[in-house]
C-alpha cells in the first residue's frame, strides 16, 4: 500500500514561526538600527583617537545611550499606542511649553547662538527632537478624529496646519530653520495621505517656501551659508570649509579606505565629525563600499516601513507610523545630502551613527513605535476611507 499524498504546503505553512517573525518589516528595521548603531560606535572609537578628550570620551557616552535607546525602544514595544492616545494632547502641550522655555534667557541653554537645549546638571537635552514624536502623535491622533471631515477647509485643514505651525514655528525661532523644514515636510505628507486635498497644500507650500526664504534672507549666518554653498571650492576657507573637508575625506578614502584609525580628517580638519559629518568619516576610513552600504541600509529601512504600513488597521496608526518613519528618513536624507554636497549646510545628526543623547534617543522611539504596532497589527489591512492612502500604498 502506498503511503498518502503529502498535503500540499503553503508558504506561510512551511516557513516557522520563528522565521516568519523575523522577516517582519519591523524586525528588519530594528535590525538596521542595531547594525547603524554598531557601526556608529566603532566610527566614533576610531574617530576618538584624533580628540583631545581621547578615544574613549564620545565612545563611552555613546554606548551608554544605545543601551539606554535599547530600553526605550523595548519599553515603547511593549506598549498599546491606542491606550496612549488620551495622553496625547497632554503630550503636545507639554512639548510646546518646553519649546517656549529653551527661548527664555537663563532657561534655554544657547550654543553657538542657537537655543535649543534645557539642562539638567551635567544632562542636556535638545527638546526640538522630543517634538518631533511630539507632533506626529498630536497629529495622528487629531486626523484619525477627523478623518470624515478631512475635505473640509477647517477642520481638516486649517487646524492641523495650525498645529504643525506651532511646533515647526517654535522650533524655527531657536533657530533651527532644517528641524523646522523637516516638521513641516513631514505634516504636509501626513496631511495629504490623510485625504487633504491638494488645492489647499499646494498653496500652503507656496507659502511656506516664501517664508523659509524670508528668513533666510534676514539671517546673515544663514544668508552666508547657502551663498557660499554656490561656490564650495571659492569659500573653502569661509562658508564651506567644513563641506569642503568632507568632501576631501571621501577622495582620501576612495573605494577601500584608508582603515580605521588612519583618517585625518577629523584631526582639527573636520569640525563636527562625531556628530553631523560623521558619515565622511566613514567614507574616509571605510570607503566607498561602506558608504553605500550605510545608505542601501537606510534605503531598506524606509522599503521596510512602506510594507509594514500596509497593514495598518486605522487612521491613527497608520499616521503615527508613517510620521516616525518620515522622520526617519528624511533626516538621514538631509544629512546626506548636506556631508556630499547636494544640500546646503545644516546641522543635523545623522539616526543611530551620529553622537548625541536626544536623537538617539528619539530614533529609539520610532523604532519602538514599529514594533509596538507590528506586535498588536497582525494580518490586519488598512480600512481607511480615504482614497489617496489605497492608491499611494497598493
Amino acid at each position: 500500500m502506498s503511503p498518502p499524498d503529502p498535503a500540499p504546503s503553503t508558504p506561510s505553512a512551511a516557513r516557522p514561526p520563528r522565521l516568519r517573525l523575523a522577516l517582519t518589516p519591523a524586525a528588519v528595521i530594528a535590525v538596521c538600527s542595531i547594525a547603524l548603531s554598531v557601526l556608529g560606535l566603532i566610527m566614533l572609537f576610531s574617530a576618538g583617537t584624533a580628540f583631545k578628550e581621547g578615544p574613549y570620551y564620545y565612545f563611552d557616552k555613546q554606548l551608554i545611550g544605545v543601551v539606554l535607546t535599547i530600553g526605550l525602544c523595548a519599553l515603547v514595544g511593549r506598549l498599546d499606542l491606542e491606550n496612549l492616545r488620551r495622553f496625547a494632547w497632554i503630550v503636545g502641550g507639554l512639548s510646546l511649553l518646553s519649546l517656549v522655555a529653551v527661548l527664555i534667557p537663563h532657561v534655554g541653554i544657547s550654543v553657538k547662538g542657537s537655543r535649543r537645549w534645557l539642562g539638567f546638571g551635567s544632562l542636556r537635552i535638545q527638546v526640538s527632537e522630543f517634538a518631533k514624536i511630539a507632533m506626529v502623535f498630536c497629529l495622528a491622533h487629531y486626523l484619525a478624529l477627523n478623518q470624515t471631515r478631512i475635505n473640509e477647509l477647517r477642520r481638516g485643514f486649517i487646524y492641523p496646519l495650525a498645529m504643525i505651525v506651532g511646533f515647526a514655528g517654535l522650533i524655527l525661532l531657536e533657530p533651527d530653520f532644517g528641524t523646522a523644514a523637516l516638521a513641516v515636510a513631514v505634516g504636509l505628507v501626513m496631511l495629504f495621505l490623510a485625504g487633504a486635498r491638494w488645492r489647499y497644500i499646494l498653496p500652503t507650500i507656496l507659502a511656506v517656501t516664501l517664508v523659509f526664504t524670508l528668513a533666510v534672507l534676514h539671517n546673515p549666518n544663514r544668508l552666508r551659508r547657502f551663498t557660499a554653498f554656490l561656490d564650495v571650492q571659492g569659500n573653502r576657507q569661509g562658508g564651506t570649509y567644513q563641506l569642503y573637508q568632507a568632501l576631501a575625506a571621501f577622495a582620501a578614502g576612495g573605494v577601500d579606505g584608508a582603515g580605521l584609525g588612519q583618517g585625518r580628517q577629523q584631526h582639527k580638519f573636520l569640525p563636527e565629525a562625531q556628530t553631523d559629518f560623521i558619515f565622511a568619516v566613514v567614507g574616509e576610513e571605510l570607503g566607498l563600499y561602506f558608504t553605500v552600504g550605510v545608505v542601501a541600509v537606510f534605503s531598506i529601512i524606509f522599503v521596510a516601513g512602506l510594507m509594514h504600513l500596509r497593514k495598518a488597521p486605522n487612521q491613527f496608526q497608520f499616521q503615527i507610523v508613517l510620521g516616525s518613519l518620515l522622520m526617519l528618513s528624511l533626516q538621514a536624507v538631509i544629512n546626506l545630502g548636506v556631508v556630499t554636497g547636494i544640500f546646503p549646510t545644516k546641522g543635523m545628526s545623522l539616526p543611530f551613527l551620529s553622537a548625541g543623547l536626544s536623537n538617539l534617543l528619539l530614533m529609539g522611539i520610532f523604532v519602538g513605535v514599529f514594533l509596538s504596532t507590528e506586535r498588536t497589527w497582525g494580518r490586519a489591512r488598512l480600512g481607511s476611507p480615504v482614497r489617496s492612502i489605497r492608491e499611494l500604498l497598493s
